[in-house]
């Protein structure tokens, strides 16, 4: 079975807040929107992601999501988007996280779900750079967002 398309759905607090955002992400207006619910088709990268304005349930403990990207210029193209949507963004380029060398940009959407947008360049044999002491202990925090 081959799957062709991810499906993600995210609870919002506010569903005009979220469409404002994830159009300037996106570039594109959702496929359907009703009360208190839209959705995006998008088909490269093939996703379909939905959200349900749910103020009351959104995780704080969520990870993040992300697109990887199959070029530099790419990336840098989508930089210049983000930016030109006035996103506030957070930069790393050259960066090691998740065993991978990559350069990378950040977005948080409304409800502070993060978006990681990134071209991958090789696999590499450590972890992350963002190292954050706590109790005494070295924790790491990849895949996040540098504070």
């Amino acid at each position: 079975m081959i799957m062709k398309k991810m499906h993600v759905s995210l609870f919002v607090s506010s569903l005009s807040k979220s469409l404002e955002f994830y159009n300037s992400l996106f570039g594109t207006n959702p496929s359907k929107v009703k009360n208190e619910y839209a959705k995006y088709e998008l088909e490269d990268p093939g996703l379909i992601i939905s959200f349900i304005e749910k103020p009351g349930v959104i995780q704080n403990q969520f990870g993040h999501l992300g697109f990887r990207v199959n070029t530099q210029d790419e990336l840098m193209i989508r930089l210049l988007e983000a930016k030109q949507s006035g996103l506030s963004i957070k930069e790393e380029i050259g960066t090691s996280c998740c065993y991978a060398k990559q350069d990378k940009f950040w977005v948080s959407d409304p409800d502070g779900y993060q978006w990681e947008v990134y071209y991958f360049h090789e696999d590499v044999e450590f972890n992350d750079p963002h190292e954050v002491q706590s109790n005494g202990k070295e924790e790491t925090a990849c895949c996040a967002p540098p504070s």
